[in-house]
């Protein structure tokens, strides 16, 4: 049994959390972002645990670059993820029915649009911690197209009510990840889609596939999901264009359900599939994947963890 919160230091966080998000709304974008810019580079010297995962971790991924360009990227990576949080206070006034044109391109999402209107199955959405990913399924329930997101409840019950009051300001729900597992098969059966964060380390119980050429624990329930359903499984990502709140949202991959049909192990295919999609976004720009993110964390049955504690 975990230890039972403080109510006044929720409360506290979440007055604290809305008093800087309207300080961050009474200042234009471009200057809110060289304010985070500072205090992410402040962030990244500051915390040295997070720093030594995220540099270790582009080592590993990157064996050809030098130890300064590790760095580099691992600062840019940290900027990345504040970003992000910036980013999510301004979705709301900025990504609205007759604005989001000024703000987001779409690549590559003719297939998916069809297969999201149609409805003619299913759909398990797919990315990572790439870019914004908060931003993709947002827009789209702006143009129309609402879907279904799977996510952690925040601890602070304060915040997490704030929180999903932004995500489903325009017909996104959020489904709680703990329940999830029973109302996704009901929501697929629907023809519904259905997204999900899939680069998460998945205990020593994943399966294992190749990530940046190691091992890495992969949830098996995306796989089987889709094989149980018979529905396409769509890799997309929100990339940061500019600080200048513009993104590019579009689909890295999508797999149809005729692709691992008759394959020896399916699920061993489809896992694989997708997590090497998931590595081809990650290089079109390094810098904003989250490498202080553990990965890597759990090692394959036999396999002696690093000594360093990272992988």
């Amino acid at each position: 049994m975990g230890r039972q919160r403080s109510k006044i230091r929720d409360v506290l966080e979440y007055l604290g959390v809305r008093l800087l998000e309207a300080l961050f709304h009474i200042f234009d974008v471009r200057l809110n972002y060289r304010t985070v810019r500072l205090i992410a580079d402040a962030g990244y010297f500051l915390n040295v645990k997070h720093r030594r995962i995220a540099v270790e971790h582009l080592r590993r991924s990157f064996p050809d670059w030098s130890p300064k360009r590790c760095q580099a990227v691992a600062r840019q990576s940290m900027r990345s993820v504040l970003y992000t949080g910036l980013e999510t206070l301004f979705t709301t006034r900025l990504i609205r029915p007759r604005t989001w044109r000024q703000h987001i391109r779409l690549h590559n999402m003719t297939e998916t649009l069809r297969l999201l209107t149609e409805r003619k199955s299913g759909l398990i959405l797919m990315t990572g911690h790439f870019g914004n990913f908060e931003v993709v399924t947002y827009m789209m329930a702006v143009i129309g197209i609402p879907t279904y997101s799977i996510a952690r409840t925040l601890d602070n019950p304060y915040l997490n009510e704030h929180l999903l009051g932004v995500r489903q300001r325009h017909g996104q729900v959020i489904l709680d990840k703990q329940g999830a597992t029973n109302e996704v098969p009901a929501l697929l059966r629907r023809r519904e889609a259905v997204c999900f964060v899939a680069d998460q380390d998945a205990g020593r119980k994943g399966l294992f596939v190749d990530f940046f050429g190691r091992k890495a624990s992969t949830y098996k329930s995306f796989g089987l999901l889709a094989m149980e359903h018979e529905v396409p499984i769509v890799i997309g990502y929100g990339r940061r264009l500019d600080l200048d709140y513009r993104f590019e949202v579009g689909i890295q991959r999508v797999i149809h359900p005729r692709e691992w049909a008759g394959r020896d192990d399916p699920l061993q295919w489809i896992t694989q599939e997708y997590t090497s999609a998931l590595e081809q976004l990650v290089r079109t720009d390094p810098t904003q994947y989250w490498w202080s993110h553990r990965r890597w964390k759990h090692r394959p049955r036999g396999e002696e963890p690093s000594p360093d504690g990272v992988a």
